[in-house]
């Protein structure tokens, strides 16, 4: 009689890394959007915070001046 333990072993083995496959697919795409969202809010600050004309651009009076406010 022939021993098919092995056979069924494998086969389980191979379903185990096929469901592992899928869930580490699924996860990639799930890291992939988030590091594309992050890397627009990135964007997003690095334009707020620093606009490209900014060093080029001088600063302008204020309305006062320079002068100091008098009470």
């Amino acid at each position: 009689m022939l021993n098919w333990r092995p056979v069924r072993e494998i086969e389980q083995r191979t379903k185990l890394i096929e469901n592992e496959t899928e869930q580490l697919r699924k996860e990639n795409a799930r890291l992939k959007e988030l590091n594309a969202k992050g890397r627009a809010l990135l964007s997003c600050v690095d334009q707020l915070c620093f606009p490209p004309d900014s060093s080029s651009t001088p600063a302008l009076p204020t309305a006062n001046d320079g002068k100091p406010s008098s009470p």
